[in-house]
């Protein structure tokens, strides 16, 4: 049994120094055997070049006991050796082992899927390019393919779909992003400015700008060791809750929409409406840009702010809830969302599933839940819902309970405001963006965002300063989920299983 540093997601950041490095053979053993166990998925998993070494760390999570185990090992900067891969084994590793190769020219053996993964502006093989993607292919007088993309109709990010069909039945799908170079995680180490980081970390991926934001802004707290308001952790869950909110309304009438629904479609386009101007009242940006700081807030919850969010809410869930019960009694959008784009537990669990997709199939994964941090683990005590069906209908419904929790949860919390400062003021302070961080350590931010698990991870240098982000959002392992959900559907069934995953091209083109 290899040596691990225990942590969870509340504790402080962990000096460099502390974090054992063990020989890569018993790394790999030792991940082989406890990734066996769906208790355990991989956080995150990246290389960096540390002192004229390639080191290696992986952040391991524990569902069950809530903690984080990270471990490390080292090769020689200019090894040439190929690494076995642990992709053979469990595929959930494939993307983290794809982008370590991508960025350094590391070399796994065995590796079954040894693609390009985001061709990032400063990759090891510059040959590599879009143009010559190794799409899979399949030979038989009679198949097909369908190329969707990179460009799109409507106004979203590009990425590209390659169907391999017989007849109009899909026999597989490959879905090759990385159309954007934007070189997101590099400006983070090249600016020191606090406040251009916190807003960097909001434009990850603009619909999630609430839990991005919160994931980096936790772990930069953790580097400089300072204590926040608990009202702080309270005013962040309202912002997380009401950006799930108003993202899993969206969706609901997307999905309506592409089954002309027209009514289900334009209720929900209102109700998101009404949620993201609740968000503008309350920091002037629907999306929550500027709502997350670190220490601080430049926009703390006062009692008429409180006042007007809770009965925005209730408004919401209860118009909300009829559409819900609209769409539940609706025959000709059951029979077309039923048994349709099916993604069982056992996949979710190899894939390394997360979120709302992995819970719609059975597989209970949830920060909120299991790595709680804030009012989470104080006056929440979250609940994960879980559907078994793994189906578009209960992404679906999965969207419907959600929002519906998401919106009792608000009201409970802001339930405590009003309690608890009625006739005291707001204890949140200005932000801090000046407050030093520890030298040479690692942190991270671990944050259940609407879409699933979103994770930040910070690495300083001996001076303090940001010299490594790694970035993991939540859609990383779920669009290899989205391929398999295609499988034996019909290639007019993919606008649908889109949608009820609804993955983010920004948030995975770093």
């Amino acid at each position: 049994m290899i040596r691990y540093y225990i942590t969870d997601n509340t504790a402080a950041a962990i000096p460099l120094r502390e974090i054992p490095e063990v020989s890569y053979a018993d790394f790999y053993d030792d991940l082989c055997a406890k990734l066996a166990e769906p208790r355990y998925h991989l956080a995150h998993y990246f290389a960096r070049p540390e002192e004229g070494r390639m080191r290696f760390y992986a952040l391991l999570l524990d569902d069950d006991t809530s903690q984080v185990l990270i471990t490390s090992f080292a090769t020689d900067y200019y090894d040439d050796t190929a690494l076995p891969s642990l992709t053979a084994c469990h595929p959930q590793v494939h993307p983290f082992e794809r982008d370590i190769a991508e960025r350094y020219g590391i070399r796994f053996d065995g590796m079954p899927w040894p693609k390009p993964l985001r061709f990032p502006f400063d990759r090891y093989d510059r040959r590599s390019t879009m143009d010559n993607y190794p799409f899979y292919t399949m030979e038989g007088g009679s198949l097909h393919e369908v190329n969707v993309g990179p460009i799109h109709a409507g106004i979203i990010e590009p990425g590209a779909f390659r169907f391999i069909c017989s007849g109009e039945q899909v026999l597989h799908l490959e879905i090759a992003l990385g159309y954007q170079h934007r070189g997101v995680e590099h400006a983070f180490e090249t600016t020191a400015n606090r406040l251009r980081q916190c807003c960097l970390a909001e434009t990850v991926a603009g619909d999630s700008a609430v839990a991005h934001a919160t994931a980096f802004v936790e772990a930069v707290e953790k580097l400089t060791g300072h204590e926040r308001p608990a009202q702080l952790d309270r005013e962040r869950a309202v912002g997380l809750e009401l950006e799930r909110m108003a993202m899993q309304i969206a969706d609901t009438g997307a999905l309506s929409g592409d089954v002309s629904y027209q009514l289900g479609q334009v209720a929900c386009e209102a109700l998101r409406t009404m949620t993201i101007n609740t968000t503008q009242a309350w920091c002037g940006n629907r999306f929550g840009k500027g709502l997350i700081r670190p220490h601080g807030t430049r926009y703390p919850l006062d009692a008429a702010t409180s006042e007007m969010i809770r009965h925005n809410v209730k408004e919401i869930a209860r118009r909300y809830n009829e559409v819900r019960q609209d769409i539940k009694s609706s025959p000709t959008l059951l029979a077309r969302f039923e048994q349709c784009g099916v993604v069982t537990r056992d996949q979710m669990t190899e894939l390394g599933g997360v979120g709302q997709a992995a819970r719609s199939s059975g597989l209970a994964r949830d920060i909120r839940a299991s790595h709680p941090w804030g009012v989470y683990a104080k006056h929440i005590r979250h609940e994960s819902i879980v559907k078994r069906q793994g189906d578009v209908m209960a992404r679906l419904m999965m969207r419907c309970r959600e929002i519906l929790q998401s919106a009792d949860y608000i009201d409970r919390l802001l339930t405590i405001y009003e309690q608890k400062y009625a006739d005291a003021p707001n204890p949140c302070a200005a932000p801090d963006y000046a407050a030093p961080l520890a030298p040479s350590s690692l942190s991270f931010g671990l944050v259940e965002g609407w879409r699933g698990e979103t994770c930040h991870v910070l690495v300083t240098d001996a001076e303090g300063r940001i010299a490594a982000c790694r970035i993991k959002d939540a859609s990383l392992h779920n669009w290899a989920a989205l391929a398999l959900a295609l499988r034996g559907e019909g290639i007019s069934d993919f606008p649908i299983c889109n949608k009820s995953f609804n993955l983010s091209y920004c948030g995975h083109d770093l």
